[in-house]
């Protein structure tokens, strides 16, 4: 697992290469409180374009970072998710509190 992230005006992208699973959701967890603390943004973009599986903890991520991003006043959108991970985010309700864009442009146009 490798995360990164950029900013672009009010917004952090994050980028998740590998697995969020129970292994490694409080690394991904950390990581992106850290940043969403320390740098002046509202919004989180998650690019989800490496991400090879994800289980109900990187669920529980999400959620949490939502939750972070709502009290800011942001929103929260995720980005190419493959088909099974768009499945497991789509099962689990999770489309129903976050955006999802085919690509960063996108949603940085959109929030």
């Amino acid at each position: 697992m490798d995360i990164s992230s950029r900013i672009s005006g009010n917004t952090l992208i994050c980028y998740i290469r590998g697995e969020l699973d129970h292994h490694t959701a409080n690394e991904i967890r950390e990581y992106i409180d850290y940043n969403l603390e320390n740098n002046p943004v509202k919004n989180l973009i998650i690019d989800m374009s490496e991400l090879s599986f994800m289980d109900s903890s990187g669920i529980g991520v999400l959620i949490g970072r939502y939750k972070k991003v709502t009290a800011l006043g942001g929103k929260t959108a995720v980005v190419n998710e493959n088909k099974q991970i768009s499945k497991v985010l789509e099962v689990s309700g999770i489309y129903d509190i976050i955006f999802s864009f085919p690509s960063i442009q996108q949603a940085l146009n959109e929030l």
